[in-house]
């Protein structure tokens, strides 16, 4: 053989072995690369540091693998590739390439948002943020993460600030997640995880955070890919649910949705459907009820279940009024069964919802067009088991004295600390709203020729309160509230101040109460209540500072008290605002009074508040007490 040859074999043979040689090198650093989650798990230090890059870390885990360290293994089902973004203007999930989760708006988002996906579809069943720069959000997402079911995708990433209220508990429970990182968090960090919900901890599929170089500095952007293997749909069923209308119901809700507790347990899902209550004696409210819902479906799902177990309930007169094209409410009327209509949306803001009111109140006489009054809830309310009795025993006033505008189910300085009588019944100026009666003749010959367009951003609420339309007509309302507001994200809404003016508001516990003095709610039999009242109460001592703890006695018998205010005019409110405020109820705006004159319970005893001289019964005040005058901050800070 020549030697030119041998050469040309011997380089060719050397070519193969550098070949063979790179691609085995390639083979290993693949690998690493999949395999080195772990090391950066167990190195908070190295963890950071690498999240600053925009390297992706790509792992592939099978979910029937019960070992905790990510295997490489050929894929028996499909997977998908999920990636996500944490930064500070914008979050952003993607699956296989599809966007399917983005919010990029300025200065809004803030905190962590968490995506829940199908173990078998990958599809996305339910996004939630927590705003958990707030006080208490973190209690929500626990919340939340204990809701869903065992075997679900999990996605949590944080836009702008996640940390500030992040308290140990939460930090805890995102370790059980899997998270190494959730106790080294803090201020401004950028952070992303991915786990699935199993019983026990194991390590999460991938996690990436970013540490923020300062106080005025956020961490850098932080990027993370994985890819999971999908479980076969026939292992996300329940085969040990019944065969029936409702299980059928169950599993279309299960597959798509999530979020919502026990429903889709396989072992002992929530009862969701209840054998009507009658009210006591056979008696029946037939009055339609329609709820005022938009897109927060787990308020509208709490609200409709506590609905219909509610004594004198009729599910077939609930309408839910959805105001825009949304799938998830209406698949929640559709699991519990009640009528569900999508309202397309008009105006912006505050018109929208106002339109949106009109609209239902409108197709609700157009589905009922016998119904003579009709009942207006919202989805974010929960009522009591005295609901629909408080109505039955109130409604026919609204027939009998054309003074009434409305009849509510709530008080709004009904709190644990201000109300104690089921019984008791108000007439009041203000239109209170939050579970409500009217006449259909209102809404048909007043309101709804007059109301507001959609170019007003009015609330619809304060349109109706305004003396033009309410003409001075007043509204009924129970001592201790018959709703309660539990909803702390809306338009109008968020936790702080449902922590502040709505949580320790009081419901009724109690079914089947007798409620006392109806029919002297009228106007003219109410006046002679309210004289006989006064007349029977004991003045208090205004010498005394209204807001001190000894104001008023409690180791007497004495059941009633009257204490008067400085008010030298109906909108002359100043002194009422300060007492308000000492005694801890909405002080937002003046509600609940009845002539310039409030009742309420104040430590255990009957309170009656006159304005003087603004009011009709000042006339009762003895010529030798002055009125109480409290100045505002903004008063004194004039007279300084």
């Amino acid at each position: 053989m020549k030697t030119s040859t041998i050469r040309r074999i011997k380089t060719v043979l050397l070519v193969m072995l550098m070949v063979s040689v790179m691609i085995n090198i390639s083979f290993i650093m693949e690998t690493n690369s999949k395999l080195q989650y772990n090391s950066k798990q167990s190195d908070p230090s190295k963890q950071s540091g690498l999240s600053k890059q925009s390297d992706e870390l790509s792992v592939s885990k099978n979910f029937g693998n019960h070992n905790d360290i990510p295997v490489i293994q050929e894929e028996l089902f499909p997977s998908v590739k999920i990636d996500v973004l944490s930064s500070k203007e914008r979050v952003v999930v993607k699956t296989d390439g599809k966007i399917v989760y983005k919010k990029d708006g300025l200065d809004e988002d803030r905190g962590i948002h968490v995506l829940v996906l199908n173990q078998a579809t990958g599809a996305v069943m339910a996004t939630r943020l927590f705003d958990t720069y707030l006080q208490k959000e973190d209690e929500a997402m626990i919340e939340f993460l204990d809701s869903l079911s065992y075997g679900r995708i999990l996605v949590f990433t944080i836009k702008d600030e996640g940390t500030f209220q992040l308290q140990d508990k939460a930090k805890m429970r995102l370790g059980d997640y899997g998270s190494d990182a959730s106790f080294t968090l803090f201020w401004r960090d950028m952070w992303v995880l991915v786990p699935v919900k199993w019983k026990q901890r194991r390590k999460g599929l991938g996690e990436m955070f970013s540490r923020s170089p300062g106080i005025d500095q956020w961490g850098e952007p932080v990027s993370l890919s994985v890819t999971v293997d999908l479980v076969p749909g026939k292992d996300t069923k329940c085969k040990s649910w019944p065969t029936d209308a409702m299980s059928t119901r169950r599993e279309r809700f299960c597959d798509i949705y999530e979020g919502y507790g026990t429903v889709c347990d396989c072992d002992n899902p929530q009862q969701l459907e209840f054998p009507p209550v009658p009210l006591e004696n056979g008696n029946v409210l037939d009055v339609p009820l329609i709820v005022i819902a938009s897109d927060r479906p787990h308020y509208l799902f709490r609200t409709l279940k506590k609905l219909l177990q509610t004594p004198g309930v009729q599910a077939d007169k609930i309408i839910v009024f959805i105001d825009g094209i949304h799938d998830e409410p209406l698949e929640v009327t559709r699991l519990l069964n009640v009528k569900g209509v999508h309202h397309e949306p008009q105006g912006e803001k505050n018109a929208r919802i106002s339109q949106h009111y009109k609209a239902s109140l409108t197709a609700t006489f157009n589905f009922h067009p016998d119904a003579e009054y009709v009942i207006i809830l919202e989805e974010d309310l929960d009522v009591s088991p005295d609901f629909f009795n408080y109505f039955y025993q109130t409604k026919h006033l609204l027939d009998e004295d054309q003074s009434l505008y409305c009849i509510s189910a709530w008080n709004d300085q009904g709190y644990e600390h201000s109300c104690q009588d089921p019984a008791l019944l108000y007439r009041i100026e203000t239109m209170p709203g939050l579970g409500w009666m009217m006449k259909k003749s209102l809404f048909k010959d007043e309101l709804e020729p007059q109301w507001p367009g959609p170019d007003k951003r009015w609330d619809w609420d304060m349109w109706m309160r305004h003396d033009a339309i309410r003409k001075s007509r007043e509204c009924i309302i129970p001592d201790i509230s018959r709703t309660y507001h539990f909803g702390s994200k809306g338009l109008n809404i968020n936790p702080y101040f449902q922590e502040l003016y709505f949580q320790s508001h009081k419901l009724l516990a109690k079914p089947n109460v007798k409620l006392k003095d109806v029919d002297r709610m009228t106007n003219e039999k109410y006046e002679v209540l309210i004289k006989e009242l006064i007349k029977s109460a004991t003045v208090l001592d205004h010498s005394k500072n209204p807001c001190a703890d000894d104001f008023i006695p409690q180791n007497t018998e004495i059941e009633t008290y009257v204490m008067y205010i400085h008010m030298k005019d109906a909108v002359d409110f100043e002194t009422w605002k300060q007492i308000a405020k000492c005694y801890k109820l909405w002080d937002l705006d003046v509600r609940g009074f009845h002539k310039s004159m409030w009742r309420q319970y104040l430590k255990g005893k009957h309170l009656v508040i006159i304005g003087a001289p603004a009011s009709p019964y000042a006339e009762f005040k003895p010529a030798d007490i002055p009125p109480i005058d409290l100045e505002s901050k903004e008063q004194k800070k004039e007279g300084t």
